[in-house]
């Protein structure tokens, strides 16, 4: 596995890192013995990149990696999230928390979860409106100050935000959905991430395993498959995303892979600060993943992607309305 790096402070990843959410939260059929399995295996092919957060569960991921991660802490580079609290007293039983007393209270829960002394690198879950982002970046630099966290990062936030960040603690990371059906990046985050020297790192580089083309019902998700609720998996948006995926097997097919590893590749294509962390929780799909490390692609493979997938090409929001608001524009 290659290695990349993020950020001008130099964080040194797997050029393929692994999002764990899955392992323990909102896809169905969670199997604990796999999923270490699954992690084990990683390490195995030098992916060493692991990401997760407080609200995957909520804890529940973080106590899953922790007990992993006994005996092999210096072999990964761990990141974790912070900034969407459980609160039962909200609607959707959640609420955005920037201030600087939630990340004290959010990296104390994360060390005692994921049994380490320092998180390599520490995200900002969702930009919180009512917290000023100087005020979220400067408690959280204080936290690398207290050798607590070695590297700061934000998810989705958008330019304006990012240039605000950076002025107070540098940055080395943006995560932000990036795949062939999700392009948002390109209207102005990943210009910002390089002129600031952030890295990007990619989630849901799949589609939220859409990309893959094993999905050809609604279905087949499980009735507890968060999924269920995505505009891009219901009605119409369905078929339409079919066809997109379809385009995408033609292609891979005369590439010699599959179509999962073929939109794994263009990501990677996309820059060397550029790190995608696609999920899994079965080995059998984190080796199809770590073999697109071995699809090249030039010039004129990456134009005809692009025309069978150009921006806006995906039909239907990436989340629901009400969660999408959390999102900048």
């Amino acid at each position: 596995m290659q290695r990349r790096t993020l950020g001008t402070n130099g964080l040194d990843v797997s050029a393929q890192g692994l999002g764990c959410m899955g392992m323990s939260a909102f896809y169905s059929g969670r199997d604990d013995a796999e999923s270490m399995a699954t992690l084990e295996r990683a390490l195995d092919l030098g992916v060493s990149f692991l990401d997760t957060a407080e609200m995957y569960g909520p804890f529940t991921n973080e106590e899953l990696l922790g007990r992993f991660l006994r005996g092999r802490r210096q072999r990964v580079q761990l990141a974790t999230k912070f900034g969407i609290r459980v609160d039962p007293d909200r609607p959707a039983g959640r609420t955005l928390d920037g201030s600087p007393a939630n990340v004290r209270r959010s990296i104390e829960g994360s060390l005692q979860r994921l049994g380490t002394d320092v998180i390599d690198l520490y995200y900002l879950h969702r930009v919180d409106p009512s917290t000023p982002i100087e005020e979220t970046v400067g408690a959280m630099a204080q936290l690398v100050a207290e050798g607590k966290v070695r590297h700061i990062g934000l998810s989705e936030a958008g330019p304006e935000t990012l240039e605000r960040a950076a002025k107070v603690h540098p940055i080395a990371a943006v995560q932000t959905e990036y795949s062939l059906w999700s392009r948002d990046p390109e209207d102005g985050v990943l210009a910002a991430c390089r002129q600031l020297g952030i890295g990007f790192v990619a989630y849901s580089p799949l589609g939220r395993g859409f990309l893959t083309g094993q999905i050809k019902r609604f279905e087949d998700l499980a009735e507890d498959d968060y999924r269920r609720q995505s505009p891009r998996f219901q009605g119409d948006n369905f078929q339409k995303n079919l066809d997109l995926v379809a385009r995408i097997e033609d292609i891979a097919r005369e590439k010699g892979c599959t179509a999962s590893q073929l939109a794994l590749a263009w990501v990677m294509a996309q820059g060397d600060d550029v790190v995608p962390i696609p999920g899994t929780k079965r080995r059998k799909y984190l080796d199809e993943n770590v073999a697109a490390n071995a699809v090249t692609l030039d010039a004129a493979d990456l134009a005809r992607i692009d025309a069978a997938a150009p921006p806006g090409s995906a039909a239907g929001l990436r989340y629901p309305a009400a969660m999408m608001s959390a999102i900048p524009r």
